[in-house]
């Protein structure tokens, strides 16, 4: 089980991703930032999942943008909770 250690999007589905994103930065925006027609034409969930599925390179630019958007804070946040969860010891004299 460790080969998926490494993967950013592990336990994420695709759906999650996409909810996540046009959340975040709406459909409009989504649709700036990743020029597919599902993303500016009348666009849903539904549809955007049965294009994103079919279609690899538009599925990896949506997954990027994720990673980009979402992971690159978790990293810096989990690194600062690991910070205040190391053990120190004070000296007092």
């Amino acid at each position: 089980m460790d080969h998926q250690k490494n993967n950013p999007l592990h336990g994420i589905t695709l759906e999650m991703i996409l909810t996540q994103l046009v959340s975040y930065y709406g459909w409009e925006e989504l649709g700036d930032r990743i020029r597919i027609n599902c993303f500016i034409s009348d666009p849903s969930i539904r549809s955007s999942l049965k294009f994103l599925r079919k279609t690899p390179w538009a599925r990896a630019k949506v997954e990027q943008l994720y990673i980009e958007t979402f992971q690159k804070g978790r990293e810096s946040y989990e690194a600062s909770v690991s910070l205040w969860n190391t053990p120190c010891t004070i000296l007092f004299e």
